[in-house]
């Protein structure tokens, strides 16, 4: 399914060029699971053949991440919980996940908007809470707008150096979100435990 996935999307950018990549991370930012991962490494395999610009992709990535990222936001904000639970089920997503990601969003404030661009899972979804919480639009697409487009000139570069073998940049991203959702598991769970332990003292 991977695979076919990758050749997809391997196949509209080959064919559209930059609109492709921009429709590919705005969906990417709207919750639908195409990884970046697979999208920008391409890219720069292709930059460095020749056939694209490298800035003119980073830049336009970044602003398709945005408006992808508005769109969720704009869910959240005026939609909320009854929203997903209706319609998530159509982009893999489900009320359990969003709740998670609230907690997280309550818990690291505003500034995991800017961090959420690095860590999978919570890049797709931070949104929806970011607009739940009414933050301030200027301020979200501020930090959403330079984190998403460092993650994403950061994967394009790596393409642009891996050439051919760009596809090795999947292969360990994915143990990488393994190692980075444990480590973010054992954060929460260090922090309920801390909490907890506040409490009883309280108590």
């Amino acid at each position: 399914m991977i695979e076919q996935l990758i050749e997809w999307v391997n196949s509209v950018i080959l064919a559209i060029g930059y609109p492709g990549i921009m429709l590919f991370m705005f969906l990417e930012s709207t919750m639908v699971p195409i990884p970046s991962e697979i999208i920008m490494p391409f890219a720069g395999y292709l930059v460095a053949q020749g056939k694209l610009s490298f800035w003119l992709i980073a830049v336009l990535s970044g602003v398709a991440s945005l408006l992808g990222s508005w769109l969720s936001y704009a869910i959240g904000y005026y939609g909320g919980i009854p929203v997903i639970k209706k319609w998530g089920k159509y982009a893999l997503l489900d009320e359990s996940r969003l709740k998670w990601t609230e907690k997280w969003f309550r818990h690291y404030g505003v500034w995991t908007i800017f961090v959420s661009r690095f860590i999978p899972v919570v890049r797709h979804l931070i949104s929806l809470p970011a607009g739940i919480g009414k933050m301030k639009l200027w301020k979200f697409s501020i930090l959403t707008f330079l984190g998403a487009l460092i993650w994403n000139t950061f994967l394009l570069y790596l393409g642009f150096v891996l050439g051919a073998n760009y596809l090795i940049i999947h292969k360990y991203s994915q143990m990488l979100d393994w190692v980075v959702l444990a480590l973010i598991a054992i954060a929460v769970v260090y922090y309920v435990w801390h909490v907890a332990s506040l409490m009883k003292k309280k108590k």
